[in-house]
């Protein structure tokens, strides 16, 4: 295994959702490390909506991937080899890995984790981008405050889980929107949402809204966009905070949702920000470091999802955008 590098490359773009038809698999034999450079087996690979932007023609904040290049991914790996002082054979590290089993990479690319926080899997989670993008989502832009109400979107994904447990953590009332009865169940019995709402059984969004929270909401944390922005900006609270922090509902549409209730944000004096969590890259550890001590009292949880094997990498692609995952989804590659 360490004589041959598994990858997958992108084949072709996608103009809706990707599939395992738009990569192909090859392999390559394995670059031996060079000086500052590591030898890697990846361990967890992360499956993230981001990736279906990074291979579209232009995604806008960061570079594309092009044809014939390994898919970029982040993960979690084993080194094998390292010709770098501070990294040895055997330690546990983070990396942007792509989907392939044994990248070489620069050191300085790799972060060796710390194992008293928490397992790998804690690490391609919670202590992950998605718990790290929820932390600074809700406390640093949504400015979550205690005894307001706070609604999610996307709210069974690894995301929406987090963030709706962090405003459970800061005495808010928190309602979940995810599609599907099991789902709904979970993030009432498991995560701690004061209610959840099925959007798939619900005729109309907005009205389920309203009657899930009755005095308007003031922080809405969005994940999906269209229809479902819509929705909840039809139940704005006065100077409501919406966190714009993806929308997989958009990403691979053909035809882009026209948001009608802009207009709300005037009257309600509220406000609507996107972000993007790698400013924030300084702070990484302040972030670890809390959702660490929360999951350690009790208060905070996540569940991964996780496939077998590099080859259904594409498929867990195209599951997160049917919505089939349930929580952070994650390809083992290796144990």
């Amino acid at each position: 295994m360490r004589n041959a590098n598994h990858r997958l490359t992108l084949r072709a773009r996608p103009a809706g959702l990707a599939g395992p038809e738009h990569f192909a698999q090859d392999t390559v034999p394995v670059k031996t490390p060079e000086a500052g450079e590591v030898l890697l087996e990846s361990l967890l690979i992360s499956i993230d909506p981001a990736m279906r932007v990074w291979i579209s023609e232009n995604p806008g904040y960061v570079a594309r991937v092009e044809l014939g290049e390994v898919m970029r991914a982040g993960g979690i790996a084993r080194v094998l080899d390292s010709r770098v002082d501070g990294l040895k054979a055997g330690d546990i590290v983070q990396a942007r890995l792509g989907w392939q089993s044994h990248p070489t990479l620069p050191a300085a690319e790799a972060q060796a984790l710390d194992a008293r926080l928490g397992s790998p899997l804690d690490w391609i989670g919670l202590l992950g981008m998605t718990g790290i993008t929820a932390y600074f989502g809700m406390r640093d832009v949504g400015r979550v405050r205690p005894g307001q109400t706070v609604l999610v979107s996307g709210a069974a994904g690894g995301v929406g889980q987090v963030a709706g447990q962090i405003g459970r953590i800061e005495a808010c009332r928190v309602v979940g929107i995810a599609g599907g009865a099991a789902k709904c169940q979970a993030l009432t019995a498991e995560f701690g949402f004061d209610a959840a709402i099925d959007y798939k059984a619900e005729p109309d969004l907005a009205a389920a809204i309203a009657r899930e929270c009755p005095n308007g909401v003031d922080l809405f944390y969005d994940n999906v966009g269209g229809a479902t922005l819509d929705a909840a900006l039809a139940n704005l609270a006065m100077g409501a905070r919406v966190v714009i922090c993806g929308r997989i509902s958009q990403t691979a549409s053909a035809e882009l949702y026209g948001v009608k209730n802009l207009g709300n944000l005037i009257g309600k004096r509220a406000t609507l920000q996107g972000f993007v969590v790698f400013d924030y890259a300084d702070r990484y550890n302040e972030a670890r470091r809390w959702l660490a001590a929360q999951r350690d009292a009790g208060r905070l949880r996540q569940r991964v999802h996780v496939i077998e094997g590099l080859a259904r990498a594409p498929e867990g692609l195209a599951m997160l955008f049917a919505g089939e995952n349930m929580g952070k989804l994650a390809v083992r590659v290796a144990e």
